[in-house]
């Protein structure tokens, strides 16, 4: 019991001798033991790799999970070293309401069999933003979050001991200082001085050691930059992978599409909320005397169809190869001129496309429209 009393009093004395230099030396009424260039140097690369790290890791997190209320609930369950639930993503939401929707509506009609198409690859879209999620999670958010939690509590633990250790040591300067001058007012040695010196041989030791291991752990942030750019190129793979398959299933998409045919829904009654406007089709049809009224009459575009208008043709460079689905339309090669033209009714996303004797339909997102 003794014991311990004694160690609280010589902590707390330890504690306001501490506190008293740091305010004189705050007030200029002490000297203050000065870090050599080299080790400020350290210490301010390091509070700038903390302070970056912290901006992009949260950052990363609000671009791989937008929702903050996720974000915290995820956050808790990391801490309470829980596994956190799995979530359908958007585009796998979206994907299921589409293709209860196309149940709905029918999946053999028209909008009910792109409803399908478009959900199949919203879904596929979800997939792949859930593999990018998981992926930086894993391979870069990681990483920046071992580092603020290890590395640098480390860091900041052993700062502030030899934050401790200067003070105490400046401290012992203080009391050196002052009985040097008690001494020669009294002209006579004094075992004050003594104490005082021993003491700040000891303050010394202790402080040059903490001062080298300090250095020793703001040396190894050049390590750390090397792993966190390691993980950055990580990221930027799984980021490029990602759009990639976005951009490649929605390609795909694209050419599913193209290859249904238009339709327009013939009907007596113009007012009928079940007839579908002539700007819907690609290639307006007019009904054939076969045609009973309400009959859905289905249109394709063959190459004799193709005929360009009096005026209203441009130049367009292609931008990527593309592969003709059928005979409708127009093969591509990346860097061709082509003149391109539209036609009434046509889907605007397509055009007519002519290279010499060959016709076509091509995708406008495969073109630069040059003036």
């Amino acid at each position: 019991m003794d014991f311990n009393v004694k160690k609280l009093a010589s902590d707390a004395g330890v504690f306001f001798t501490r506190a008293v230099q740091f305010t004189e030396e705050k007030l200029g009424h002490s000297e203050k033991t000065e870090l050599d260039a080299h080790f400020e140097n350290l210490l301010a690369r390091a509070d700038t790799t903390k302070n970056w790290t912290e901006k992009i890791l949260r950052q990363t997190e609000v671009l791989l999970q937008p929702n903050p209320s996720t974000r915290v609930e995820e956050f808790l369950y990391e801490k309470l070293d829980r596994k956190v639930p799995s979530r359908i993503t958007n585009g796998e939401l979206l994907a299921q309401y589409m293709t209860e929707a196309a149940g709905e509506f029918g999946p053999g009609t028209p909008y009910g069999m792109t409803l399908l198409k478009v959900g199949e690859t919203e879904k596929r879209l979800g997939g792949a933003e859930r593999d990018f999620i998981h992926s930086s999670s894993i391979n870069f958010l990681t990483p920046l979050r071992n580092f603020l939690e290890g590395d640098w509590r480390t860091i900041s633990k052993e700062r502030r001991i030899l934050e401790n250790r200067r003070l105490d040591l400046d401290a012992c300067k203080a009391r050196l200082k002052k009985a040097k001058a008690a001494e020669a007012k009294a002209a006579l040695w004094s075992d004050e001085v003594d104490k005082a010196e021993h003491e700040l041989r000891v303050a010394q030791t202790e402080f040059d050691r903490q001062g080298e291991v300090t250095r020793l752990l703001l040396e190894g942030i050049s390590s750390t930059h090397v792993n966190h750019l390691r993980c950055l190129h990580e990221f930027v793979e799984a980021q490029a992978t990602y759009y990639a398959q976005c951009y490649q299933y929605m390609v795909d998409l694209q050419k599913q599409l193209g290859r249904f045919p238009a339709t327009l829904v013939v009907n007596s009654d113009s007012t009928s909320p079940l007839s579908t406007p002539a700007s819907a089709a690609t290639i307006p049809v007019a009904p054939t005397a076969a045609s009973a009224p309400g009959t859905v009459v289905e249109s394709s575009l063959s190459p004799s169809d193709l005929r360009p208008p009096a005026s209203g043709t441009r130049k367009a460079r292609v931008l990527y190869d593309y592969d003709a689905s059928d005979s409708s339309e127009l093969a591509l090669k990346s860097d061709e001129l082509i003149t391109v033209y539209s036609l009434p009714g046509m889907d605007p996303d397509w055009l007519v496309g002519e290279r010499g004797n060959q016709k076509g339909k091509v995708p406008v997102t495969y073109l630069e429209l040059l003036s």
